[in-house]
């Protein structure tokens, strides 16, 4: 049986845990999101032989949930498209797609969303054609990549010290260089405490079955390359 991380295999696996859904900030946006994001999450840690020889080690399922970075995100740059419209996108550490697929409903010329995690990517291309925006998913890890984008968004991505500080770090040199750079960030540990403006700040529903409350306070911010 082909591995996980194959196309067929990954799109059973999420419309088999999955149904399409509107986050709370975001409704011009339909995602496949986990209705039972507990049991997917105990899914996916199970150590049961039979389905670890079947469907491979499963990271985490960060694409079943919009989190609430990416919400705010996503909001931001919908209510405020200038920010992208005929620009080139990248959505770094895309998770379900969420910025990208907002991203280009506000106008970008062209998104391209990037994640590490196989199934992430399509659930990213799913939630494109959902969507009926075109969005490139990227497999490799981007940092320190010399590519020139006009904006990069990330939501979401300073939840744990080592990447966040190689993403930061990156993503100041990109701003340096003229990139604008937005983050969305509900307060992370390890988010940027200076060198950043803050844009907007939105109260994001969640869950309590992944945050420690109902209602996360979250702001956009504009990186600063100095």
């Amino acid at each position: 049986m082909k591995p996980l991380s194959a196309v067929a295999g990954a799109e059973g696996f999420i419309l088999s845990h999955a149904r399409l859904h509107a986050p709370p900030l975001v409704p011009e946006v339909n995602l496949y999101l986990a209705s039972e994001m507990m049991t997917l999450w105990g899914e996916t840690e199970s150590a049961d032989a039979a389905r670890a020889s079947r469907l491979g080690n499963l990271p985490p399922p960060y694409w079943a949930f919009a989190w609430a970075g990416g919400q705010a995100l996503a909001r931001y740059v919908l209510d405020h498209p200038a920010e992208v419209v005929g620009k080139t996108v990248l959505d770094f550490g895309t998770g379900s797609g969420l910025v990208a697929i907002a991203a280009a409903l506000a106008g970008a010329h062209y998104v391209a969303a990037t994640d590490l995690d196989p199934i992430a990517l399509t659930a990213t291309r799913l939630n494109a054609e959902a969507n009926n925006v075109p969005v490139e998913a990227l497999g490799h890890d981007l940092i320190g990549s010399d590519r020139c984008w006009d904006v990069i968004v990330a939501g979401d991505m300073c939840y744990e010290q080592p990447l966040a500080g190689r993403l930061i770090a990156w993503l100041r040199a990109n701003a340096k260089t003229g990139t604008r750079v937005l983050l969305g960030d509900p307060g992370r540990n390890y988010s940027p405490d200076s060198g950043v403006l803050r844009l907007a700040t939105y109260c994001v529903p969640t869950t309590l079955e992944l945050e420690d409350r109902k209602i996360r306070e979250t702001s956009v911010y504009l990186l600063l390359g100095d």
